[in-house]
């Protein structure tokens, strides 16, 4: 929740420009409704997805443009300099055109504190290439690129370090984990809340691992909002 308030800081200049438009210019058309927000204990969102056989076949990663200008193009942040600002656990400056300097981020998949930004990877929760097994493959370019530069739902992209990002590369929950103790269940949950955020699928070995975590993680909710 915290990640979430922060991100709507970066774009909240954005929204000043608000008092000096008309709102007509703002209203989206009538038949148009802003997707639902939805939760579910963590083992009915593991029933939630499809199963199906994945396929990398015509993979690459170039498929996937990112980072791109990100929430503000006019503010010379790309999508990986804006995640590290919302996520600092201590905010570095922003000179121009978006040097970080300064600044600390906590690793949540390894338990460390990280003062340099060329220490960090910034993890898509579901890998590019998973994401391709799992339905994005018949995807739009655009959509594609929306998806690799998502910040509209937090647990879509994470600041973490490049060794554990590395370590994770692209496999599912069947085949890697965080190594920090206690955060099995919510990585789990963003796991699956990215899934479903995007309608993406699951294989039969990941399903099994789900459910596995999901035996342990009882009282864990999946929150998730479908993507435009």
């Amino acid at each position: 929740m915290m990640t979430l308030m922060k991100r709507g800081t970066i774009a909240a200049a954005i929204a000043t420009l608000a008092l000096t438009v008309p709102a007509k210019a703002f209203e989206a058309p009538s038949h148009e409704t802003a997707a639902a927000t939805q939760t579910a204990r963590i083992g009915i969102a593991v029933g939630k997805l499809s199963v199906r056989t994945e396929d990398r076949t015509g993979y690459e990663r170039t498929k996937f443009k990112h980072w791109n200008a990100g929430l503000n193009p006019s503010d010379d942040c790309n999508t990986r300099n804006e995640v590290l600002i919302s996520e600092a656990v201590t905010t570095p400056t922003v000179s121009a055109r978006c040097a970080l300097t300064g600044g600390s981020w906590y690793s949540y998949y390894d338990a460390k504190t990280v003062t340099s930004t060329s220490a960090l990877d910034i993890d898509h929760m579901v890998p590019l290439a998973e994401a391709w097994d799992s339905g994005a493959s018949a995807w739009t370019a655009a959509r594609r690129e929306a998806y690799a530069n998502d910040q509209g739902q937090a647990a879509s992209l994470a600041a973490v370090t490049a060794a554990s990002n590395r370590s994770k590369s692209d496999q599912d929950p069947a085949e890697w984990l965080p190594p920090s103790n206690g955060v099995i269940c919510r990585y789990t949950s963003e796991w699956l809340a990215t899934k479903l955020r995007w309608n993406l699928t699951i294989d039969t070995a990941e399903q099994t691992r789900l459910r596995q975590i999901a035996a342990g993680c009882t009282t864990t909710n999946v929150t998730w909002t479908t993507a435009p």
